[in-house]
């Protein structure tokens, strides 16, 4: 941890109750304090620093991972980046793209970004020298060589409600992406649904749909893949909390 990390100034009343409840801590529990943090220190103030700067990184490494996803699956020529057909990139060229549009990092910190991504959105290959997305991708030439799978009964789609009506009358679409992605669960299908608005969850009857000759694939991060769910395989779960 760098010194110059630690030169805060941790003053009760510096930092928003709703903060230090996020990083675990309130105000009462940080006393009157004047001076560094490399210096005379109280163990609420190491606690503030420490959890300060992890915050920090934690923010950090999902403003990389975004940029990442920007990246591998949907826009490489903007950082002067090439993919080959299985969306595959050289990390050396990767990570001097990174450098050089203000998102400076080396390999150990792409390791980590890969590694905690809470959707294991990217993966190496197996000499460790080319990254890529797992899935999501909307450059429509990319082919991940994933194998046909058959589904379980039912799979889940999260979105909003305001593009529940169209939906219901025309079916999922992958719009930009390559595929419609379904999850394993409600739970998951909630969490992406909330990224764009009042959540709404879809059962689809994904196993059915497999014996009338749709073709479903499974990402190497879990999630389903298909090309197009038609209407008449959609229901609405009503009690998703």
């Amino acid at each position: 941890m760098k010194e110059q990390e630690h030169d805060l100034l941790v003053m009760k009343g510096d930092f928003p109750r709703e903060f230090l409840e996020s990083i675990g801590l309130v105000k009462t529990e940080i006393p009157e304090f004047s001076g560094k943090i490399t210096g005379i220190q109280t163990d609420a103030h190491k606690a503030v620093s420490e959890r300060l700067i992890e915050r920090m990184q934690t923010m950090q490494s999902n403003q990389t991972s975004k940029f990442l996803s920007l990246i591998l699956r949907h826009n490489p020529a903007s950082v002067g980046l090439s993919l080959d057909g299985a969306g595959w990139a050289d990390v050396g060229e990767l990570l001097e793209a990174l450098r050089k549009h203000g998102h400076p990092i080396d390999k150990a910190g792409l390791d980590v970004v890969v590694a905690t991504n809470n959707k294991k959105r990217f993966e190496y290959s197996t000499d460790g020298m080319k990254i890529r997305a797992c899935q999501g991708h909307s450059i429509k030439d990319i082919d991940l060589q994933l194998e046909p799978k058959t589904p379980p009964e039912d799979l889940y789609h999260g979105t909003a409600e305001r593009f529940l009506v169209p939906i219901l009358a025309g079916g999922l679409l992958p719009q930009s992406r390559q595929y419609v992605h379904l999850s394993l669960d409600v739970e998951t299908a909630v969490k992406v649904g909330q990224r764009h608005g009042k959540p709404v969850v879809l059962q689809v009857a994904a196993l059915q749909m497999h014996k009338d000759g749709h073709v479903f694939y499974l990402s190497h991060n879990n999630v389903w893949l298909t090309e197009s769910v038609p209407e008449k395989y959609l229901k609405r779960v009503n009690d998703h909390k």
